[in-house]
């Protein structure tokens, strides 16, 4: 990737931009690191955007760093949150991130990755020191910030803590003493406290890239609240699936931030889609290269042919799952334990928008005992109950 790619290429913004030119041209290696609080257990294509950036750097010749929180994840990242984020044991962060470096090692080479953790630093912190930190910040530079001035007005509460979390990842600034720190366009502010604590402290002057925040299966950011996500680990055909629901508009931002389809055939498939050409046979290119990139050249393929014929021909798949109806269990009940649906509730849901069928018959009773034969849930899950 070129050094213009670098500051352009799924980036949403630099700051400031001068400095990261001026860094970039004077062909010196560059220090820069990723932050990733394991808050959860599972990574989303979202997450990608950034991991794929941090490992252009790298390609680059450029020293970078993965920095897993686990520190900053027991105080929760107040970024983009209309209420009070319940913070975490040490013991739940380590258990999310069990599984954070494989997933994350889909997209990174750690052979030419740092990995760090805060907690490293920050629980060696003393008051003294800690208050120190903070009086380089005003109380009306955190107020600022539109989440806590939504939550004023709502009278939502805010921790103290909330105010600790940038002043804390702005301190991994300092000890990791980089010449950029990139994240996703939500950290901006936490990101440019950093960029203040390191220039105060007399370490090197930093310049912050943010990537783009792309958005699920809804239209909305890609978020586990809003269960629109696609996951790192999802299956070859979920995955396809899940792409091949995303708005039409998605389709050269997911090319953009998601995979390395050149720039100039996205900016060429962006003029033919402007120009009322059918979006489908892109957006089916980009399920294919994204299943390619997680899963292998051969699972893409059986995927993209399964989606064909399942879904334009109206034929079933030919490895439908199979499980045996217990005495007395209700359809939810075989539908739950299958794992096709994530909780009643979700069934529930499903049946009243019609969207479990069982042939062409669209099922309305989840509560009545499970009928022998094979059910399509949603638009992309089958199952047969013997």
């Amino acid at each position: 990737m070129s050094a213009t790619d670098l500051l352009t290429r799924g980036v949403e913004e630099v700051v400031p931009r001068d400095l990261a030119e001026q860094k970039l041209k004077s062909g010196k290696k560059l220090r820069l690191y990723l932050g990733i609080d394991p808050t959860g257990s599972k990574l989303h294509l979202g997450h990608s955007v950034p991991l794929r950036k941090l490992q252009a750097f790298a390609a680059a010749g450029h020293e970078v760093i993965f920095l897993v929180g686990s520190f900053t994840a027991m105080i929760g990242d107040p970024s983009g949150r209309d209420a009070l984020r319940e913070p975490l044991t040490k013991e739940q962060v380590v258990k999310n991130f069990e599984t954070y470096k494989e997933q994350a090692g889909k997209v990174l080479d750690f052979s030419t990755v740092k990995i760090v953790y805060n907690h490293e630093w920050l629980e060696k912190l003393s008051m003294s020191e800690i208050l120190k930190l903070g009086s380089q910040f005003t109380v009306q530079q955190m107020i600022k910030r539109d989440m806590f001035q939504t939550r004023i007005k709502e009278q939502a509460d805010i921790a103290v803590a909330e105010f600790l979390y940038p002043i804390m990842v702005g301190y991994d600034s300092v000890i990791l003493d980089v010449d950029c720190e990139l994240g996703g366009s939500d950290q901006l502010f936490n990101m440019l406290a950093g960029r203040t604590l390191q220039q105060r402290l007399g370490k090197r002057d930093k310049f912050v890239l943010t990537t783009k925040l792309i958005e699920g299966t809804d239209g909305r950011k890609m978020s586990k609240t809003y269960n629109n996500c696609i996951w790192l680990e999802d299956s070859s055909t979920d995955m396809y699936g899940k792409i091949m629901r995303i708005e039409d508009k998605l389709i050269t931002t997911y090319m953009e931030c998601c995979t390395g389809i050149p720039m100039e055939e996205i900016i060429t498939i962006e003029k033919k889609m402007n120009q009322e050409e059918n979006p489908m046979q892109f957006k089916k290119q980009l399920a294919e290269e994204i299943v390619r990139l997680y899963h292998g050249e051969k699972a893409a393929k059986q995927a993209a042919d399964g989606f064909s014929s399942v879904f334009a021909k109206g034929e079933l798949p030919e490895d439908i799952p199979e499980i045996e109806a217990q005495k007395g269990e209700s359809l939810l009940d075989v539908l739950l334990r299958a794992g096709v649906i994530s909780s009643k509730s979700d069934g529930r849901r499903l049946l009243e928008q019609g969207g479990i069928h069982m042939g062409d018959k669209s099922i309305s009773d989840g509560n009545s005992p499970a009928a022998l034969g094979v059910y399509k849930i949603g638009k992309r899950k089958f199952l047969k109950i013997a």
